[in-house]
């Protein structure tokens, strides 16, 4: 497998389970001497300033290690932002040319509370990406098939370099430990996920789900002006079905480009009470849980909810216009709960020994 230019494939539709807006961070590097192992996990793309020069040489949009002049290699160990399924990852080499790692190797572990760098070190290790060559300057792609949860991951390059971002496309899976009560049905962090988007031409629906408040118009959901007719809108699988008891609706940052009303329906299916993903819901299962309702620029509009079960809702937004955050606080189900408990304890990974090298099972 090689990291040769390609169009980006299915998984990179999945959440960035890595990324900073998630709450993912970079807890541990052996060496950033050129440039920050946080970039890592910025969201947006890398950029370059070519005329931008430091004390210690050329300013990188990434992260960047020594010349190594040992039999060693550099890494670094990402907290994922939520703990989930790694789908697949993406070693992101944007403008380092002759200066990026011709190998890279990812390892997965389940860490249980918060583990200092040098307590991660002495865990058990597993391999997602086996020692694999990269490209210098572009985006490589590694597919990942397993089926465990993970909290932390440690890419390695070899033998050293630069890496612009590193991305870890996947699915959540939240501790049912965290899931007891009211809680927010659509958050990423609880496993919610955009099932159907209308258009996102300037920022991703995704960005709706994140945890806490947007920090512009670039951290929400903004689609392209209508011109036609019809509306834009936006469907999202919570992260089980529940009994619905308010929305939020929140249009902040957007001023001059919010959605004039909005309209908010909602659908229980039994795809997703057996857990399957499936197709959406049919027309017909549909009901109203807000209707049709003007909103205000730059506001966190609340809305009461009939506190009905439901799997999936649907924001319609009229005609077209950004919204920062979309929230759907309930309770799971006991079914859902239980199901969400069951894959929690069924994708923990079986217990090794410390001290296996990159690449090995």
């Amino acid at each position: 497998m090689t990291g040769e230019p390609s169009a980006a494939p299915g998984f990179t539709r999945l959440p960035d389970l890595a990324s900073r807006l998630l709450g993912g961070s970079v807890v541990f590097a052996t060496d950033e001497l050129f440039a920050d192992k946080e970039n890592l996990i910025k969201p947006g793309a890398p950029e370059f300033a070519p005329h931008a020069f430091g004390n210690k040489g050329k300013v990188y949009d990434g992260w960047e290690t020594r010349r190594r002049r040992d039999d060693g290699h550099d890494h670094a160990i990402i907290r994922l932002g939520a703990p989930g399924v790694v789908r697949g990852v993406v070693v992101d080499t944007a403008f380092f040319r002759g200066n990026y790692p011709p190998q890279v190797s990812v390892e997965a572990a389940r860490a249980e509370g918060y583990p200092s760098p040098g307590e991660l070190a002495a865990m058990g290790w597993h391999t997602l990406v086996p020692v694999c060559d990269a490209a210098g300057d572009c985006a490589n792609y590694y597919p990942v098939n397993d089926e465990r949860c993970w909290t932390h991951l440690r890419l390695s390059i070899y033998p050293d370099g630069g890496v612009a971002r590193f991305r870890a496309h996947g699915e959540v899976v939240p501790n049912p430990e965290f899931l007891a009560g009211t809680i927010d049905l659509a958050a990423a962090e609880n496993g919610g996920v955009v099932a159907g988007c209308s258009d996102a031409f300037y920022a991703s629906a995704a960005n709706l789900l994140l945890p806490g408040p947007a920090a512009g118009m670039a951290q929400g959901w903004e689609n392209a002006r209508r011109r036609g007719p019809g509306n834009d809108w936006v469907e999202v699988r919570l992260a089980g079905p529940g009994r619905l008891r308010y929305a939020e609706i929140d249009t902040s940052w957007f001023i001059g480009n919010a959605p004039g009303w909005a309209r908010l329906t909602a659908a229980d299916t039994p795809a997703a009470r057996g857990g399957a993903a499936g197709a959406g819901p049919p027309e017909a299962a549909w009901w109203e849980a807000v209707p049709r309702t003007r909103l205000q620029p730059d506001t966190r509009h609340r809305f009461p909810l009939p506190g009905r079960v439901a799997s999936h809702v649907r924001l319609d937004v009229y005609p077209d216009g950004g919204v920062a955050r979309l929230r759907v606080l309930g309770e799971l189900t006991p079914a859902a709960l239980a199901r969400l408990g069951r894959r929690w304890a069924g994708a923990r990974p079986r217990r090794r020994a410390a001290g296996r090298e990159p690449g090995q099972r």
